[in-house]
């Protein structure tokens, strides 16, 4: 039993999650384990944060330990990397799973729900190409009824790929590898056609050539994410099908100056061959290595302040967006999440209204007990007087959500930062540093929910 389980993530890791791939690795490694309720602990050292974390309530007589770290993916990352092995993994370590987690069915979005991620599974193959691939789907609301053709369309491709989805009852009849090419471009065709206006994704075939039409350029650049994981599994199916001509992208709307070396696009049309119509692709620059540990992210102390709350305290979250993770629901009083809208109101914001985008904490904490809601929003130390004046932008949130699901709860505001050597807050607004030293530094004023989880873990902690 001189084995851990480690898992790799940049998301704020899950109870649900974290069951779940307990209970795929006892299968797959023919296991016997008991899961109990779950925990996810920050270990400290001399009262200080060792940037690890571990879980408890999971045992199996071959596993010594289960720990969490945060990474950084150098460009495109899955959510998890689990290895399983007694050492810290290194980057020259080979996971046991690469897994990409959401929580969006196609009910709510049905490119988010499956195209958007697609491309993840490609970049990896550059650097674990026989790492096994999972889709989870750690679903919070009702899964549609009838899945859509987009739906049915991008699962099938994964599977193609011998991507394992979880998380989600398939029906085996419709949700089967493609065997063909013919049967691929064939499917597509007949799947309903874009709005008017849009760039339908269709495949041409001709002799020697594919060709796939569909948009690339949105936000002035190379940055349209369904589309670019939409032709991204579309290639790497054509390439794994054995065809061998060329593979061309039209209405792709972009110039020649939107094309750069460091794209993970580009980097995948290097690897798959892929063109783009009427614009030369470079060699692209690929980072040797796929990960880092994260040492430097303002979700540190976010992801660190949430689980601590959770664990060492009666409150919890009721709403998470922390930096670069996946945006959650927000979750009202009876339980039932809702999903966040964009905007105030759609139609002003299209005539031209920026006020009407909704701005969103990086974290919204409940303290039910004192009937108080914290409004965080997260911050390197750095940028610390930035994070106070944008507390400011919060009231069109607080009124759409935490006014209406909790109006007996009063609503306060606070910044949680990350970094600096400093061992003292002077900002009122700032109620939380976890410096990279590790220590554990409150706010003049912080929450009284963050001063009972503080006190409660280094008690847990003292020798």
């Amino acid at each position: 039993m001189d084995k851990n389980l480690w898992f790799l993530t940049e998301e704020r890791p899950k109870k649900e999650v974290l069951a779940t791939i307990f209970q795929k690795f006892a299968k797959d490694f023919g296991l016997a384990v008991f899961i109990d309720t779950i925990r996810v602990l920050p270990i400290l050292e001399n009262g200080k944060f060792t940037l690890t974390y571990e879980i408890t309530g999971f045992k199996c007589n071959k596993v010594n330990q289960v720990f969490v770290k945060i990474v950084s993916g150098n460009s495109s990352f899955i959510d998890f990397l689990v290895f399983y092995q007694k050492n810290e993994p290194t980057s020259n370590d080979i996971p046991i799973y690469a897994i990409e987690e959401t929580k969006t069915d196609d009910k709510e979005s049905r490119n988010t729900g499956v195209y958007q991620r697609c491309s993840k599974f490609v970049f990896i193959e550059s650097y674990y190409p026989t790492v096994p691939q999972i889709m989870l789907y750690n679903l919070q609301v009702e899964q549609k009824g009838e899945p859509t053709k987009t739906y049915v369309f991008g699962t099938r491709l994964l599977l193609t790929l011998g991507i394992e989805i979880l998380g989600k009852k398939l029906d085996e009849k419709i949700f089967v590898p493609f065997k063909s090419i013919d049967e691929v471009i064939d499917f597509k065709a007949n799947m309903r056609k874009a709005h008017k206006g849009n760039v339908p994704i269709l495949l041409t075939k001709k002799r020697n050539k594919i060709n796939i039409s569909g948009r690339l350029f949105k936000y002035g650049g190379l940055s349209h994410d369904p589309n670019i994981g939409a032709l991204t599994v579309i290639s790497a199916v054509l390439r794994k099908l054995e065809w061998k001509g060329e593979i061309e992208i039209t209405q792709h709307g972009l110039l020649q100056k939107h094309i750069g070396k460091t794209n993970k696009f580009i980097q995948i049309a290097n690897k798959l061959n892929i063109s783009l119509e009427g614009l030369q692709i470079p060699q692209a620059i690929i980072n040797k290595k796929y990960w880092k540990y994260d040492i430097n992210g303002e979700k540190l102390g976010t992801i660190f302040i949430h689980l601590v709350v959770e664990n060492f305290s009666n409150g919890y979250s009721i709403f998470e967006n922390h930096a670069s993770c996946e945006k959650g629901y927000f979750i009202p009083l009876n339980g039932n999440p809702i999903p966040l809208a964009k905007y105030t109101d759609k139609e002003k914001y299209k005539a031209g209204d920026k006020s009407q985008i909704i701005n969103i904490p990086d974290l919204v904490l409940l303290d039910l007990s004192n009937k108080i809601i914290i409004d965080i929003e997260g911050k390197k130390y750095q940028f610390r007087e930035n994070g106070i004046n944008e507390l400011a932008g919060y009231d069109a949130f607080d009124n759409l959500y935490n006014k209406k699901h909790y109006p007996d709860c009063k609503i306060i505001r606070t910044v949680v930062l990350y970094g600096s050597q400093e061992e003292k807050i002077v900002e009122i607004g700032v109620g939380f540093l976890l410096n990279e030293n590790g220590k554990l530094i409150l706010g003049i004023k912080a929450p009284k929910l963050f001063q009972e989880a503080i006190a409660n873990l280094l008690d847990f902690w003292r020798n």
